[in-house]
């Protein structure tokens, strides 16, 4: 049984529970009481709750802003977790100055050395590889970094058995090789699907491609949702790569 709760939500907010359970969960990101995004059964409430998420709201203000939408309108969210039309429309430059203004004070990864250019994108994977401070273990202790990088990044896969209200997928995880961060061959990956009858998705079936987040299967993915999750993530890997060279983090 699915969380029903979300069916009566907009679809935004319904998309945003969907990608930010997972994390909140765990107590990494997000205001105290995850049940608000699990329940899914009041609208303002979980308005309100998406608002203290210090993490993705500055991205879901910076392209409402720039689409002229709101923060948690459906193209918005699915850009941020996602990735899309709605990207190109954010000026880098002003994504930098934004986020350098929400994290000032705080240690990041390598958000004081990027550059304005076309790859910074408000996308959780910026997030992920180039705030976050994780990326800066990758040379000192990159076991413990690849899986959280791993875990906290959203990954697509394809399902190829369930195991009650889990799912075994086949996805590509990050590896470093000659000190480069890239995502390597695929490999099989167990993640929940649901518990105790709630769930974001109904039971998928093999072949059915999806996207996951921490431990959580979050929604099922189109073609073209994928294309766009793998490229707005290949994009940003490519220039962690390159900045990581410039301050000397790789030969």
């Amino acid at each position: 049984m699915t969380n029903l709760g979300l069916h009566t939500l907009p679809a935004g907010s319904a998309l945003f529970a969907r990608y930010a359970y997972p994390p909140n969960e765990l107590g990494y990101c997000g205001p105290g009481d995850s049940g608000v995004l699990l329940r899914g059964d009041d609208a303002a409430e979980l308005a309100s709750h998406a608002r203290e998420f210090d993490g993705a709201w500055p991205y879901l203000s910076t392209i409402a802003r720039a689409t002229g939408s709101a923060s948690l309108d459906v193209d918005v969210v699915r850009g941020y977790w996602v990735g899309g039309p709605p990207l190109r429309c954010v000026d880098p430059a002003v994504l930098l100055k934004t986020l350098r203004a929400a994290f000032s004070g705080q240690v990041t990864g390598l958000l004081d050395d990027v550059e304005s250019a076309p790859a910074v994108l408000a996308h959780h994977s910026f997030h992920v590889f180039v705030v976050y401070p994780w990326v800066r273990f990758l040379d000192r202790e990159p076991t413990t970094a690849l899986k959280v990088l791993q875990s906290c990044r959203i990954r697509w896969g394809t399902v190829t058995a369930i195991d009650g209200e889990h799912a075994v997928i086949d996805t590509q995880p990050l590896v470093v090789e000659d000190g480069k961060l890239r995502l390597g061959p695929q490999r099989p990956e167990r993640v929940r699907w649901s518990r105790d009858g709630a769930s974001f998705v109904t039971e998928p079936a093999p072949g059915t491609l999806v996207s996951a987040h921490w431990d959580w299967v979050c929604d099922t993915l189109s073609g073209d949702e994928c294309a766009a999750l793998c490229e707005a993530t290949t994009t940003t890997i490519d220039m962690v790569n390159a900045v990581r060279r410039g301050r000397g983090g790789l030969p």
